[in-house]
């Protein structure tokens, strides 16, 4: 196994690798984080010949220290929170609800820009594979989790590249699988992995979503 990964699609392949089980499967589903989960979604979508769509979910940053999750939202009002960082850093309800709400117009921007008028996939009774391209604390993740299960999927499978070892185990208390390549100790962050964690952009969220729709299109038609 690479100690580093060249990039978020080499990540995706690798990913994908250990994930065959579910291959061609009809009621497989695969949702990425936006935005670095979705490079990473698409190479496991791709590889499994399943549809890809997004989870959105905002990570919750500490004012002055954004990469450290003092939580997650996603849609539909779901909120988790890290209560670790979030007393041992004395955060004010009041700080959260701001934070909460600027993350929520960017959420919100988000699945515009992203799916247009597209609706959801609809993941009732569907095996859905959750990706990301990484997880440190897990706040957005769980958020990401917390929304799936009102859409009573069959179950859930969580899929990352990297993540540390408690945040695997603390996860596979909430999903049904947890598929993970590499859990290193230290762990530092997610980016100290990639060679290249350059910053994905919205355009590129887009054209993956829209290059695999047409692919999946095309697969329907072809049979």
């Amino acid at each position: 196994m690479t100690t580093r990964f060249r990039n978020r699609t080499e990540a995706g392949q690798l990913l994908a690798k250990k994930l065959t089980a579910y291959a061609n499967r009809k009621d497989v589903l695969v949702l990425g984080l936006p935005r670095g989960g979705v490079p990473v979604a698409y190479e496991v979508a791709k590889a499994l010949n399943a549809p890809l769509d997004i989870c959105l979910v905002r990570k919750l940053g500490v004012p002055g220290h954004k990469e450290l999750a003092m939580g997650a939202i996603a849609s539909g009002g779901v909120r988790v929170l890290n209560y670790d960082v979030v007393s041992w850093l004395n955060i004010s309800g009041k700080t959260i609800d701001k934070v909460a709400q600027k993350e929520l117009r960017e959420l919100q921007r988000r699945d515009r820009a992203y799916r247009g008028d597209r609706p959801p996939a609809d993941a009732r009774d569907r095996t859905v594979i959750l990706v990301d391209d990484g997880l440190a604390t897990g706040s957005t993740m769980r958020a990401a989790v917390a929304v799936l299960r009102e859409q009573q999927p069959k179950s859930i499978v969580v899929a990352v590249p990297v993540a540390p070892p408690d945040t695997c185990k603390t996860l596979s208390a909430e999903v049904e699988e947890v598929v993970c390549l590499m859990t290193p100790e230290p762990f530092y962050a997610i980016g100290l992995w990639y060679e290249n964690f350059a910053q994905t952009t919205d355009e590129e969220v887009r054209e993956l979503l829209n290059e695999r729709l047409s692919a999946v299109k095309h697969e329907a038609i072809s049979f």
